[in-house]
Parts: structure tokens; C-alpha cells; sequence
């Protein structure tokens, strides 16, 4: 299974600077969602954010916000993104596959894509755009998630599929901007 542009949308989970400066290398994460959240605007392809209890965790990260003109943000408090139903009727969220980034790994980013899977969706996971607090606990997420058939893959991976083809204008703009 390959992720097609035209059945994608990038799911950001609650990449809020509270709880993302207590993991490290969280600014390895942040570009890492950033340039998803670059590349997915300039294909067109749907980008959702959500935003787990804003109330006590603050919001999400401005500067993934001012990546795109006009951004949806969801509020929620289970931790994962589909129990609530918060994504139902959100630009995107209808596509067959979510590529799903953001934090943390073992909790509302594992959570989220059981459920996605579970609720008929292709879920392809970006290994090196999620973290967690613990690097077992990423790991052990990583594992149980593929084990349950979420598809793990790299931005690079992502870039790479959504493009499909060198030569166009979309790639040479894209690899100019998104391949480091």
C-alpha cells in the first residue's frame, strides 16, 4: 500500500511547546513536522492539527500554525483523536489514509492510529516525526502500532510517495524546499 495524495490528509498531534520541550531532541520534531506540514500544503493535501487539553497544556507550537493560511485546530481531551469523534466533518479527515505525526508516540499518537485502523483507515505513521519522553516508549509504540497495521514510514518516504515522479514542477519545487 502506497500513500496516494488524492486519499491523504497529515494528521499533527498536539504538538504543544508545554509537553514537547520535556522530550529530547524535540526541535529535531518540530522540523521534522514542519517540513510534513510545508510539503503537504504546497501538494494540496489536507493538514488537521489537534490540540489535547489547550486548558492546562497551552496550545499548539505558532510556528507549525503559520505554515499554513488558514489552520484547523481541534481540541480534545482523550487521548486519542478518534474516540471523541472531534475529527468527524474536519477538512481531509474523510480521506481513506492519514499520515499521522506529533507527540506522544505511546499515548496520543499510538491511540489515534489503532483507532484510525480499526475505523477502516490506512494509517501510515512518520517514525522520525513522532517522539515520545522515552525512547522505549516510542519504540514499544512503533512495534505495537505495526503490529496492528499501521504503516510506519519516513518524512523522506512520504515526500517521495505523495510525489511519485521526478521532473515535475511539484518535485523540483518540493526537493528544493523539503529534501535535507
Amino acid at each position: 500500500m502506497k500513500i496516494d495524495k488524492d486519499k491523504a490528509a497529515l494528521l499533527v498531534v498536539d504538538m504543544q511547546p508545554r509537553v514537547l520541550e520535556l522530550i529530547p531532541g524535540h526541535q529535531e520534531t518540530l522540523e521534522q513536522c514542519l517540513r510534513l506540514i510545508g510539503m503537504c500544503r504546497d501538494l494540496e493535501v489536507p493538514v488537521q492539527f489537534t490540540s489535547h487539553y489547550p486548558k492546562g497544556i497551552g496550545p499548539v507550537s505558532p510556528v507549525l500554525l503559520e505554515a499554513v493560511a488558514a489552520p484547523d485546530v481541534v481540541e480534545k481531551s482523550c487521548f486519542s483523536c478518534v474516540e471523541e469523534g472531534v475529527l468527524e466533518g474536519r477538512p481531509g479527515m474523510a480521506r481513506e489514509q492519514w499520515i499521522v505525526c506529533g507527540i506522544e508516540a505511546h499515548a496520543c499518537v499510538m491511540l489515534t492510529a489503532l483507532d484510525g485502523v480499526a475505523a477502516g483507515k490506512q494509517v501510515f505513521v512518520v517514525a522520525d516525526a513522532i517522539a515520545a519522553r522515552g525512547e522505549a516508549d516510542k519504540a514499544l509504540a512503533l512495534e505495537r502500532m505495526r503490529a496492528a497495521g499501521v504503516v510506519p514510514v519516513s518524512r523522506e518516504m512520504v515526500f517521495f510517495e505523495l510525489l511519485r515522479r521526478a521532473g515535475t514542477p511539484d518535485f523540483k519545487a518540493c526537493s528544493r524546499k523539503y529534501l535535507q
